[in-house]
């Protein structure tokens, strides 16, 4: 189990911005060349191989933290930092499902093993130093769900959406500060006076302006993206249901901030999990996006409600 742990398999959920090149191609340009061998087999490929690629590193920079984590009242929680591996054995576990997930990215294209190699790099020099960078340390985060997208991407073939990668890099710089505004409030909230961010985000008022301008980013891209031109040739008056939803954004994305603001977890995948707000927003999002790309006659109704 503490293996299992190690592995942060709730955390694979990330990963899911693998598939999203997949989704909004099959609702638009490639409704009708969705086949197994083309599309859901390497899929699932680059899926699951970044799931243990993501694994891998998160054993390694468990291995390579845990004497800061002692210090942090939940990570200290995690299995190195509490002593029940150890961080040989969490770097050892975590070489081999390296391996294994560059297995599975050459099984589908060398492509895709190298952008999985990418990765790996951006990780080696994030745990070499620039996770030490204030703003440099979450840029680096969000590139690394940007090479998720792109991997989904070239794991079916398809020409990649600069404005696709545009939103994800903005909304993971967001969640990326929301992660840094967690680890502040609740070590404050803990009265935990030793613990002290490695990146020196110890100024609030610093952090907040990270997190507004990021914020603003992350909502002008997803707008400026559903009402372009580049949207409309692709799905049609579909696009403009993208625009509709985007009141679900903004609340969620405000939950995401209260939630770290009172120091109720320490990642926004665990506001996630216990916000009811966050979950009905999400999913609402959620079916929202695929009731444009995949309903018939949404685009019809939409047509007739606004003016193109």
């Amino acid at each position: 189990m503490n293996y299992i742990r190690l592995m942060r398999p709730f955390d694979w959920v990330k990963n899911a911005f693998v598939l999203l090149p997949i989704v909004f191609w099959l609702g638009g340009e490639g409704a009708a060349e969705g086949t197994f061998s083309s599309i859901w087999w390497p899929g699932f490929c680059a899926l699951l191989g970044f799931c243990l690629l993501a694994s891998a590193v998160y054993s390694f920079n468990d291995a390579v933290d845990a004497e800061k984590d002692r210090l942090h009242p939940i990570k200290r929680l995690r299995p190195v930092a509490s002593g029940a591996i150890s961080p040989a054995s969490a770097m050892v576990f975590g070489t081999v499902l390296g391996v294994c997930a560059f297995g599975l990215a050459s099984l589908v294209s060398v492509t895709l093993a190298g952008i999985f190699g990418l990765y790996a790099l951006l990780q080696l020099c994030y745990n070499l130093g620039l996770k030490h960078v204030m703003l440099v340390d979450v840029v680096a985060v969000a590139l690394g769900f940007v090479l998720r997208s792109i991997a989904g991407a070239y794991a079916i073939d398809i020409k990649l959406s600069i404005w696709l990668l545009l939103c994800v890099f903005f909304l993971c710089l967001y969640l990326g500060f929301i992660k840094r505004f967690c680890d502040l409030s609740s070590a404050a909230k803990a009265g935990d006076s030793d613990w002290k961010s490695r990146a020196g985000y110890d100024n609030p008022l610093e952090l907040n302006l990270l997190l507004g301008m990021s914020f603003v980013l992350s909502i002008m891209m997803y707008v400026t993206y559903a009402l372009s031109t580049h949207a409309q040739q692709i799905f049609g008056a579909r696009s403009m249901g993208f625009a509709l939803l985007t009141p679900l954004v903004l609340i969620v994305m405000h939950r995401f901030y209260r939630n770290a603001s009172e120091g109720r977890s320490d990642s926004p995948l665990v506001a996630i999990l216990s916000d009811r707000i966050i979950q009905l927003g999400s999913v609402l999002f959620a079916l929202g996006i695929l009731a444009c790309l995949y309903v018939p006659g949404v685009e019809r109704v939409l047509q007739n409600l606004f003016v193109n």
